[in-house]
């Protein structure tokens, strides 16, 4: 469970990238000359932390840690900082970008399912004005609920890169917030579509992993998706099939974390100790040995990249305390 001092350490992080605007990495369709505009004018909500994804797993993070330690010391900072960027205006703009020709793919799925965490996470937050920034993303939140599913029913193939377009890791942001807006509807639909695309699957060479731009566990992640979604035992059978030698993984090596794309691999070591402590509470008691072992391995991981949090180098810091608090406080 995450400490008090872990949520200030996290939270932290974010709260001084999310109003920063620049270094930017924009991913922006032009349709005309006229959509040429700066990054907060686009995305008067999202525009910090270097890019959209990161932005709103940013919020998810500040309101999470707010969430669990009310009295935080940066708590009355963070209120303001909310004020400010979730107003009615600035979520219909939000809104809106999704609608321009050629934009129903931007940020499909990874940023896509981090909105709707984002949105789950302030419904839950008792703050008195957390239900006023909720509503500022409902525009969005509601066009994402309705556009996922419809996404991912023409997926021919599920995406299993330990990127930004894993299937899974998508999935298990929408269900989390299925599960918190207590849509059965929604959770029926997930539940299909990660049998579908994995239930079938067995002997997941995990010799392979990772590659070096990875933040995710292609196995992992659907591993957990899938004991999300499946009775315990039906999961520990299909687990023993997939994976017989959970074992076999190993804190990621980072060798530059000035290097924004080999930082991933500290985000791959969090990710992995969400997963593997996930998959661990979904196994039956009596598979106790096991549930020590993938315990085990996640301490390991999380060590492994705990205390490089602050590097000094903004390709890692703008956003590895979002899976840093993932792998210490599950969704």
């Amino acid at each position: 469970m995450l400490t008090r001092a872990q949520a200030q350490r996290f939270a932290a992080l974010p709260l001084r990238n999310l109003a920063s605007e620049y270094p930017n990495h924009l991913a922006h369709l032009l349709n005309a000359p006229e959509d040429l505009a700066s990054p907060r004018a686009l995305h008067p909500i999202f525009y910090g932390s270097y890019d959209w994804h990161s932005a709103v797993h940013g919020w998810w993070l500040l309101a999470r840690c707010l969430r669990r330690f009310p009295d935080l010391d940066i708590a009355a900072q963070a209120e303001t900082l909310f004020d400010s960027h979730f107003t009615p205006q600035a979520g219909r703009i939000e809104a809106a970008y999704f609608l321009a020709p050629g934009r129903a793919g931007y940020e499909r799925p990874y940023g896509w399912g981090w909105l709707l965490a984002l949105a789950a996470e302030l419904r839950q937050w008792p703050h008195p004005r957390a239900a006023d920034w909720c509503a500022a993303l409902a525009p969005l939140e509601s066009w994402l609920a309705q556009a996922f599913p419809a996404y991912v029913q023409k997926l021919a193939y599920p995406i299993r890169v330990g990127t930004h377009y894993n299937t899974a890791f998508g999935l298990l942001l929408a269900l989390y917030h299925a599960e918190v807006t207590q849509d059965a509807a929604a959770h029926d639909w997930i539940a299909q579509a990660a049998r579908r695309c994995f239930l079938a699957d067995r002997d997941y060479p995990a010799q392979y992993e990772p590659n070096g731009d990875d933040f995710l566990s292609g196995g992992l992640v659907e591993a957990l998706l899938m004991a999300r979604i499946l009775p315990q035992a039906d999961f520990a059978a299909w687990f023993e099939a997939f994976l017989p030698d959970a074992a076999m993984y190993r804190p990621a090596n980072v060798l530059d974390r000035a290097d924004a794309k080999g930082v991933h691999l500290d985000g791959l070591n969090f990710s992995r100790a969400w997963c593997l402590q996930g998959i661990a509470k979904a196994l039956p008691a009596q598979a106790a040995p096991l549930h020590t072992r993938l315990h085990s391995l996640a301490a390991a991981h999380i060590a492994a990249s705990l205390p490089f949090l602050e590097s000094g180098h903004y390709g890692g810091e703008h956003w590895l305390a979002t899976f840093a608090a993932l792998a210490s406080e599950d969704l």
